[in-house]
Protein backbone atom coordinates (compact mmCIF):
# COMPACT_ATOMS: atom_id res chain seq x y z
CA UNK A 1 0.00 0.00 0.00
CA UNK A 2 1.15 3.34 -1.29
CA UNK A 3 2.25 5.94 1.72
CA UNK A 4 3.43 9.45 1.20
CA UNK A 5 6.41 11.34 3.42
CA UNK A 6 5.43 14.75 3.31
CA UNK A 7 8.14 17.46 4.11
CA UNK A 8 7.63 21.04 4.98
CA UNK A 9 9.68 23.57 6.12
CA UNK A 10 6.93 25.33 7.97
CA UNK A 11 3.94 23.52 9.36
CA UNK A 12 1.46 23.50 7.21
CA UNK A 13 -1.66 25.05 9.79
CA UNK A 14 -3.16 27.54 10.09
CA UNK A 15 -2.57 28.05 6.68
CA UNK A 16 -2.25 32.07 7.22
CA UNK A 17 0.50 32.72 4.97
CA UNK A 18 1.80 32.12 1.66
CA UNK A 19 3.51 29.25 1.76
CA UNK A 20 0.85 27.84 4.75
CA UNK A 21 -1.79 28.54 2.52
CA UNK A 22 -0.40 26.10 -0.41
CA UNK A 23 1.41 23.34 1.91
CA UNK A 24 -1.79 22.94 4.20
CA UNK A 25 -3.85 22.04 1.01
CA UNK A 26 -1.43 20.29 -0.75
CA UNK A 27 -1.29 18.50 2.62
CA UNK A 28 -5.35 17.89 2.06
CA UNK A 29 -4.66 16.82 -1.48
CA UNK A 30 -2.00 14.18 -0.59
CA UNK A 31 -4.03 12.95 2.11
CA UNK A 32 -7.15 12.13 -0.52
CA UNK A 33 -4.13 9.96 -2.34
CA UNK A 34 -2.53 7.98 0.48
CA UNK A 35 -1.68 8.08 4.12
CA UNK A 36 0.53 10.55 4.59
CA UNK A 37 3.72 11.12 7.29
CA UNK A 38 4.08 14.32 7.86
CA UNK A 39 8.03 15.65 8.95
CA UNK A 40 8.03 19.61 9.15
CA UNK A 41 9.80 22.72 10.94
CA UNK A 42 8.09 25.47 12.96
CA UNK A 43 9.55 28.89 13.56
CA UNK A 44 8.70 28.55 17.81
CA UNK A 45 7.00 26.39 20.21
CA UNK A 46 3.35 27.95 19.76
CA UNK A 47 3.42 27.09 16.28
CA UNK A 48 4.53 23.54 16.62
CA UNK A 49 1.82 23.28 19.13
CA UNK A 50 -1.25 24.49 17.18
CA UNK A 51 -0.21 22.45 14.48
CA UNK A 52 0.82 19.16 16.11
CA UNK A 53 -3.03 19.65 17.43
CA UNK A 54 -5.14 20.34 14.63
CA UNK A 55 -3.00 17.60 12.04
CA UNK A 56 -2.28 14.66 14.27
CA UNK A 57 -5.77 13.14 14.09
CA UNK A 58 -4.98 13.84 10.09
CA UNK A 59 -1.60 12.06 9.26
CA UNK A 60 -0.25 8.38 9.84
CA UNK A 61 2.49 10.06 11.71
CA UNK A 62 3.40 13.78 12.33
CA UNK A 63 7.11 15.04 13.60
CA UNK A 64 7.25 18.91 14.30
CA UNK A 65 10.72 20.36 15.37
CA UNK A 66 11.14 23.77 16.02
CA UNK A 67 13.70 25.60 13.96
CA UNK A 68 16.57 27.32 16.05
CA UNK A 69 19.25 28.31 13.46
CA UNK A 70 20.88 32.12 13.83
CA UNK A 71 21.27 33.76 11.10
CA UNK A 72 25.51 34.53 11.58
CA UNK A 73 26.03 31.02 12.80
CA UNK A 74 24.05 29.42 9.47
CA UNK A 75 26.55 31.92 6.78
CA UNK A 76 29.33 31.05 8.65
CA UNK A 77 28.50 27.09 8.77
CA UNK A 78 27.44 27.69 4.91
CA UNK A 79 30.61 29.09 4.04
CA UNK A 80 33.03 27.03 5.61
CA UNK A 81 31.42 24.19 3.82
CA UNK A 82 30.18 25.57 0.86
CA UNK A 83 26.51 25.27 0.57
CA UNK A 84 23.42 27.42 0.62
CA UNK A 85 22.78 29.43 3.92
CA UNK A 86 19.27 28.73 3.70
CA UNK A 87 19.77 24.77 3.98
CA UNK A 88 21.43 25.75 7.18
CA UNK A 89 18.73 27.83 8.67
CA UNK A 90 16.47 25.01 8.17
CA UNK A 91 18.53 21.88 9.39
CA UNK A 92 17.47 19.88 11.93
CA UNK A 93 19.45 16.68 13.42
CA UNK A 94 16.14 15.51 15.01
CA UNK A 95 13.69 15.80 12.32
CA UNK A 96 16.83 14.74 10.07
CA UNK A 97 16.67 11.41 12.20
CA UNK A 98 13.32 10.92 12.11
CA UNK A 99 13.01 10.63 8.68
CA UNK A 100 15.64 8.39 8.18
CA UNK A 101 13.98 5.74 10.89
CA UNK A 102 10.36 6.33 9.02
CA UNK A 103 12.45 5.35 5.17
CA UNK A 104 14.78 2.56 7.17
CA UNK A 105 11.30 1.20 8.40
CA UNK A 106 10.02 0.42 5.09
CA UNK A 107 6.89 1.91 4.69
CA UNK A 108 7.17 5.28 2.49
CA UNK A 109 7.01 4.65 -1.25
CA UNK A 110 6.53 8.41 -2.63
CA UNK A 111 8.07 11.51 -1.05
CA UNK A 112 6.96 14.83 -1.73
CA UNK A 113 9.19 17.93 -0.42
CA UNK A 114 7.75 21.41 0.35
CA UNK A 115 10.45 24.03 -0.48
CA UNK A 116 13.78 23.86 -1.64
CA UNK A 117 15.34 23.85 1.74
CA UNK A 118 13.41 20.43 2.46
CA UNK A 119 15.59 18.47 -0.32
CA UNK A 120 18.06 17.87 1.75
CA UNK A 121 15.87 15.50 3.52
CA UNK A 122 15.64 13.23 0.93
CA UNK A 123 17.80 10.03 1.11
CA UNK A 124 19.90 9.84 -1.91
CA UNK A 125 19.10 5.82 -2.11
CA UNK A 126 15.43 6.54 -1.54
CA UNK A 127 13.89 4.18 -4.82
CA UNK A 128 10.21 5.48 -4.87
CA UNK A 129 9.07 8.54 -6.59
CA UNK A 130 9.87 12.58 -5.46
CA UNK A 131 7.89 15.36 -6.17
CA UNK A 132 10.04 18.64 -5.20
CA UNK A 133 7.87 21.13 -4.72
CA UNK A 134 10.16 24.57 -4.89
CA UNK A 135 7.34 26.81 -5.15
CA UNK A 136 9.16 29.84 -6.23
CA UNK A 137 12.85 29.94 -8.08
CA UNK A 138 14.44 31.21 -4.28
CA UNK A 139 17.78 31.48 -5.74
CA UNK A 140 17.01 34.20 -8.58
CA UNK A 141 15.30 36.12 -5.55
CA UNK A 142 18.88 36.29 -4.24
CA UNK A 143 19.80 37.75 -7.16
CA UNK A 144 17.42 40.34 -7.40
CA UNK A 145 18.69 40.95 -3.97
CA UNK A 146 22.32 41.42 -4.69
CA UNK A 147 21.08 43.43 -7.39
CA UNK A 148 18.93 46.12 -5.55
CA UNK A 149 20.81 46.26 -2.71
CA UNK A 150 24.86 47.24 -3.21
CA UNK A 151 25.66 47.52 0.64
CA UNK A 152 28.39 45.07 1.51
CA UNK A 153 29.10 42.56 3.07
CA UNK A 154 24.37 42.26 2.43
CA UNK A 155 25.13 42.03 -1.89
CA UNK A 156 27.83 39.54 -1.27
CA UNK A 157 25.62 37.55 0.66
CA UNK A 158 23.24 37.87 -1.14
CA UNK A 159 25.01 37.27 -4.56
CA UNK A 160 26.96 34.14 -3.30
CA UNK A 161 23.42 32.63 -1.94
CA UNK A 162 21.77 33.26 -5.52
CA UNK A 163 24.69 31.24 -7.15
CA UNK A 164 25.38 28.61 -4.71
CA UNK A 165 21.83 27.79 -4.13
CA UNK A 166 20.78 27.66 -8.09
CA UNK A 167 23.64 25.34 -8.36
CA UNK A 168 22.13 23.21 -5.58
CA UNK A 169 17.89 23.41 -6.62
CA UNK A 170 19.71 22.36 -10.00
CA UNK A 171 21.01 19.39 -8.79
CA UNK A 172 18.13 18.39 -6.77
CA UNK A 173 15.59 19.42 -9.96
CA UNK A 174 18.17 16.88 -12.25
CA UNK A 175 17.62 13.72 -9.33
CA UNK A 176 13.67 13.87 -8.39
CA UNK A 177 10.74 13.05 -10.59
CA UNK A 178 9.73 16.35 -11.21
CA UNK A 179 9.81 20.16 -10.03
CA UNK A 180 7.27 22.00 -9.24
CA UNK A 181 6.45 25.68 -9.37
CA UNK A 182 3.96 28.05 -8.17
CA UNK A 183 3.61 29.79 -12.30
CA UNK A 184 4.61 29.09 -15.48
CA UNK A 185 6.97 31.92 -15.38
CA UNK A 186 8.42 30.43 -12.33
CA UNK A 187 8.50 27.09 -13.80
CA UNK A 188 9.93 28.24 -17.39
CA UNK A 189 12.47 30.38 -16.19
CA UNK A 190 13.90 26.97 -14.13
CA UNK A 191 13.81 25.17 -17.21
CA UNK A 192 16.01 28.08 -18.76
CA UNK A 193 18.75 27.92 -16.31
CA UNK A 194 18.78 24.62 -15.27
CA UNK A 195 18.15 23.02 -19.14
CA UNK A 196 15.82 20.65 -17.96
CA UNK A 197 12.41 20.04 -20.42
CA UNK A 198 8.95 20.31 -19.12
CA UNK A 199 8.65 16.46 -18.68
CA UNK A 200 10.75 17.82 -15.64
CA UNK A 201 9.66 20.88 -14.62
CA UNK A 202 6.06 21.77 -13.90
CA UNK A 203 3.69 24.79 -12.94
CA UNK A 204 0.98 23.76 -10.22
CA UNK A 205 -0.78 26.72 -9.56
CA UNK A 206 -1.89 28.23 -6.31
CA UNK A 207 -5.71 28.22 -5.74
CA UNK A 208 -8.18 30.37 -3.50
CA UNK A 209 -10.62 29.13 -0.86
CA UNK A 210 -13.70 31.06 -2.75
CA UNK A 211 -16.16 29.97 0.49
CA UNK A 212 -14.37 31.41 2.98
CA UNK A 213 -13.22 34.15 1.05
CA UNK A 214 -16.71 35.76 -0.02
CA UNK A 215 -17.79 38.90 0.21
CA UNK A 216 -21.42 37.38 1.62
CA UNK A 217 -20.54 36.19 4.65
CA UNK A 218 -20.92 38.49 7.40
CA UNK A 219 -17.64 39.76 9.29
CA UNK A 220 -17.03 42.38 11.91
CA UNK A 221 -16.60 45.76 11.10
CA UNK A 222 -13.35 47.10 10.80
CA UNK A 223 -11.27 50.04 9.88
CA UNK A 224 -14.37 53.09 9.50
CA UNK A 225 -12.97 56.35 9.08
CA UNK A 226 -14.23 59.55 7.00
CA UNK A 227 -12.51 58.91 3.67
CA UNK A 228 -11.41 55.84 1.77
CA UNK A 229 -9.17 53.42 2.66
CA UNK A 230 -6.06 51.29 1.32
CA UNK A 231 -5.08 47.78 2.79
CA UNK A 232 -2.27 46.32 2.01
CA UNK A 233 -2.02 42.63 3.92
CA UNK A 234 0.97 40.47 4.33
CA UNK A 235 3.94 38.73 6.78
CA UNK A 236 5.47 41.87 7.63
CA UNK A 237 8.80 41.07 8.44
CA UNK A 238 9.46 40.34 5.00
CA UNK A 239 11.49 42.26 2.79
CA UNK A 240 10.02 42.66 -0.10
CA UNK A 241 6.18 43.48 2.09
CA UNK A 242 8.46 45.68 3.86
CA UNK A 243 9.98 47.71 0.51
CA UNK A 244 6.28 47.62 -0.66
CA UNK A 245 4.50 49.77 2.50
CA UNK A 246 7.23 52.04 2.94
CA UNK A 247 6.86 52.88 -0.51
CA UNK A 248 3.21 53.54 -0.29
CA UNK A 249 2.97 55.29 2.76
CA UNK A 250 6.13 57.47 2.10
CA UNK A 251 5.33 58.01 -1.93
CA UNK A 252 2.13 57.19 -3.04
CA UNK A 253 -0.28 57.83 -0.50
CA UNK A 254 0.60 61.66 0.30
CA UNK A 255 -0.19 61.86 -3.83
CA UNK A 256 -3.28 59.96 -3.26
CA UNK A 257 -4.45 62.19 -0.09
CA UNK A 258 -3.97 65.37 -2.31
CA UNK A 259 -6.85 64.51 -4.31
CA UNK A 260 -8.55 62.68 -1.71
CA UNK A 261 -7.34 63.97 1.79
CA UNK A 262 -9.11 61.48 4.38
CA UNK A 263 -7.74 58.35 3.00
CA UNK A 264 -6.17 56.01 5.16
CA UNK A 265 -3.83 53.06 4.51
CA UNK A 266 -4.09 50.06 6.97
CA UNK A 267 -0.96 47.34 7.07
CA UNK A 268 -2.53 44.19 8.02
CA UNK A 269 -0.46 41.27 9.30
CA UNK A 270 1.94 39.62 12.03
CA UNK A 271 5.71 40.49 13.22
CA UNK A 272 5.41 44.18 11.49
CA UNK A 273 9.12 45.48 11.93
CA UNK A 274 10.59 48.39 13.99
CA UNK A 275 10.78 50.59 10.79
CA UNK A 276 6.90 49.29 9.76
CA UNK A 277 5.91 50.09 13.05
CA UNK A 278 7.60 53.54 12.21
CA UNK A 279 5.40 54.00 9.22
CA UNK A 280 2.34 54.99 12.09
CA UNK A 281 3.67 58.40 12.39
CA UNK A 282 3.29 59.10 8.55
CA UNK A 283 -0.43 60.79 8.44
CA UNK A 284 -3.40 58.37 8.09
CA UNK A 285 -1.00 55.04 8.57
CA UNK A 286 -2.51 52.39 10.82
CA UNK A 287 -0.40 49.26 11.39
CA UNK A 288 -2.74 46.38 12.67
CA UNK A 289 -0.09 43.90 13.43
CA UNK A 290 -1.09 40.26 13.69
CA UNK A 291 -4.97 40.46 13.19
CA UNK A 292 -7.68 36.99 14.41
CA UNK A 293 -8.83 37.59 10.23
CA UNK A 294 -7.86 38.93 7.29
CA UNK A 295 -11.16 38.81 5.51
CA UNK A 296 -12.49 42.02 7.72
CA UNK A 297 -9.95 43.84 6.34
CA UNK A 298 -10.21 43.04 2.46
CA UNK A 299 -14.07 43.51 3.19
CA UNK A 300 -13.62 46.73 4.36
CA UNK A 301 -11.22 48.23 1.89
CA UNK A 302 -12.20 50.40 -1.16
CA UNK A 303 -8.80 49.35 -2.81
CA UNK A 304 -6.44 46.84 -1.72
CA UNK A 305 -2.83 47.59 -2.87
CA UNK A 306 -0.01 45.33 -3.48
CA UNK A 307 2.92 47.90 -4.94
CA UNK A 308 5.70 45.23 -5.03
CA UNK A 309 9.32 45.87 -6.26
CA UNK A 310 10.07 42.27 -5.91
CA UNK A 311 7.76 39.34 -6.09
CA UNK A 312 8.12 35.64 -7.16
CA UNK A 313 5.55 33.23 -8.00
CA UNK A 314 1.65 34.28 -7.49
CA UNK A 315 0.78 36.63 -4.64
CA UNK A 316 -1.98 34.61 -2.21
CA UNK A 317 -2.93 38.42 -0.66
CA UNK A 318 -4.09 39.61 -4.35
CA UNK A 319 -5.95 35.92 -4.61
CA UNK A 320 -7.97 36.61 -1.79
CA UNK A 321 -8.76 40.05 -2.29
CA UNK A 322 -9.99 39.38 -5.53
CA UNK A 323 -12.33 36.85 -4.35
CA UNK A 324 -13.06 39.22 -1.84
CA UNK A 325 -14.61 40.78 -4.56
CA UNK A 326 -12.38 44.14 -4.08
CA UNK A 327 -10.68 46.14 -6.34
CA UNK A 328 -7.11 45.56 -6.48
CA UNK A 329 -4.24 47.79 -7.51
CA UNK A 330 -0.51 45.61 -7.93
CA UNK A 331 2.42 46.37 -9.49
CA UNK A 332 3.26 44.71 -13.06
CA UNK A 333 5.58 42.34 -10.01
CA UNK A 334 3.06 41.86 -7.87
CA UNK A 335 -0.18 40.86 -10.96
CA UNK A 336 2.89 38.45 -12.91
CA UNK A 337 1.12 34.80 -12.45
CA UNK A 338 -2.12 35.81 -12.46
CA UNK A 339 -4.55 34.57 -15.05
CA UNK A 340 -6.39 38.09 -15.26
CA UNK A 341 -7.24 40.50 -17.42
CA UNK A 342 -5.70 44.12 -16.34
CA UNK A 343 -8.47 46.52 -16.65
CA UNK A 344 -11.28 44.43 -15.93
CA UNK A 345 -10.15 41.85 -13.21
CA UNK A 346 -7.43 44.83 -11.65
CA UNK A 347 -5.45 47.72 -12.60
CA UNK A 348 -1.68 47.14 -12.55
CA UNK A 349 0.51 50.05 -12.36
CA UNK A 350 4.57 50.70 -11.54
CA UNK A 351 5.38 54.02 -10.45
CA UNK A 352 4.60 55.75 -7.78
CA UNK A 353 2.38 58.58 -10.19
CA UNK A 354 0.47 55.78 -11.86
CA UNK A 355 -0.32 53.25 -8.66
CA UNK A 356 -1.70 56.86 -7.11
CA UNK A 357 -3.72 57.73 -9.95
CA UNK A 358 -5.20 53.83 -10.53
CA UNK A 359 -6.62 54.28 -6.67
CA UNK A 360 -7.78 57.89 -7.02
CA UNK A 361 -9.83 56.59 -10.16
CA UNK A 362 -10.94 53.43 -7.92
CA UNK A 363 -12.20 56.26 -5.43
CA UNK A 364 -13.70 58.46 -7.73
CA UNK A 365 -15.89 55.80 -9.49
CA UNK A 366 -17.33 53.46 -7.11
CA UNK A 367 -19.42 51.83 -9.26
CA UNK A 368 -16.96 50.83 -11.86
CA UNK A 369 -14.66 50.16 -9.04
CA UNK A 370 -17.41 47.78 -7.62
CA UNK A 371 -18.11 45.99 -11.36
CA UNK A 372 -14.30 45.39 -11.34
CA UNK A 373 -14.34 43.36 -7.74
CA UNK A 374 -17.06 41.19 -8.96
CA UNK A 375 -15.39 40.48 -12.16
CA UNK A 376 -12.19 39.21 -9.88
CA UNK A 377 -14.51 37.27 -8.12
CA UNK A 378 -15.78 35.61 -10.66
CA UNK A 379 -12.52 35.19 -12.32
CA UNK A 380 -11.03 33.82 -9.21
CA UNK A 381 -14.27 30.91 -8.54
CA UNK A 382 -13.48 29.85 -12.52
CA UNK A 383 -9.81 29.70 -12.74
CA UNK A 384 -8.54 29.24 -8.76
CA UNK A 385 -10.42 26.43 -7.16
CA UNK A 386 -7.81 24.34 -4.99
CA UNK A 387 -8.81 21.23 -6.12
CA UNK A 388 -8.75 21.98 -10.12
CA UNK A 389 -5.24 23.30 -9.43
CA UNK A 390 -3.76 20.41 -6.93
CA UNK A 391 -5.38 17.77 -9.20
CA UNK A 392 -2.05 16.83 -11.08
CA UNK A 393 -0.52 15.77 -7.87
CA UNK A 394 -1.91 11.92 -8.49
CA UNK A 395 -0.52 11.71 -12.08
CA UNK A 396 2.55 13.08 -10.88
CA UNK A 397 3.08 10.15 -8.20
CA UNK A 398 1.10 7.68 -10.14
CA UNK A 399 -1.46 7.25 -7.31
CA UNK A 400 -4.89 7.10 -8.94
CA UNK A 401 -7.24 9.96 -7.31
Amino acid sequence: MPEILFLVHRAPWPPDRGDRIRSWHMFEALAKLAPVHVAALADNASEAATAQAKMAPLCESLRIEERRASRPLALAQAVLHGEPVSNRLFRNGALERHVAGLIAHGGITHIVAFSGQMAQYIPGDFDGRVLMDFVDVDSAKFATYAEQDKRQPLSWVHAREARVLGAYEAEVARRVDASLFVSETEAALFRRQGGLGADKVRAVENGIDTGRFDPAIPLDAVGAGEGPLAVFTGQMDYRPNIDAVRWFAADILPLIRQRHPQTSFAIVGRAPTDEVRALERLPGVTVTGEVPDVRPWLAAADAVVAPLLLARGVQNKLLEAMAMARPVVASAAAATGIDAVPGEHLLVADNAAGIAEAVCALFDDRAAAAKMGQAARARMIARYGWEARLAPLGELLGLPA
